[in-house]
């Protein structure tokens, strides 16, 4: 009986300590990026056409800040999204579709988490990943 209650004070202590971790998917209310939280990314892009490679840099803290063309749509978007920079599941059933030479790597921190993401349009789950964030990916100029 002591070992029982011993080992149930000791699963309540755990199960407290979890619930006052704080989450690491959101950023703050309505997952809009908290001030102390690092939102700084870099984003290059190779359009796959022998142009030059495309690069970016983002802030979205309190001052939306970097030479991104459309900064405040895209940290407008990315904040609103859950979690942005998820990986693919590995188990994905992908259909064999290619959508372009497009290519972009994006580093940084993100709501606190790092950031390393290569994306590419070569089959239907990274396009939809691609498409996904939306004006962070900017059209080609022109």
């Amino acid at each position: 009986m002591g070992r029982t209650v011993l080992l149930v004070a000791v699963l309540l202590a755990l199960v407290g300590c979890a619930a006052q971790q704080p989450a690491t998917s959101g950023a703050g209310p309505g997952n809009a990026p908290s001030p102390t939280a690092s939102n700084d990314l870099v984003v290059e892009i190779d359009r796959g056409d022998g142009s030059a490679e495309e690069r970016y840099r983002l802030s979205c803290t309190e001052k939306i800040e970097g030479d991104h063309p459309d900064a405040e749509a895209a940290c407008a978007h990315l904040t609103g999204m859950d979690d942005p920079f998820a990986p693919l599941p590995a188990d994905a059933v992908c259909t064999q579709v290619y959508d372009g030479p497009q290519t972009a790597h994006v580093t940084g921190n993100w709501r606190g988490r790092p950031v390393d993401v290569q994306l590419a349009r070569n089959d239907g789950c990274s396009i939809a990943q691609w498409d996904s964030l939306g004006p962070l990916l900017p059209e080609a100029p022109g």
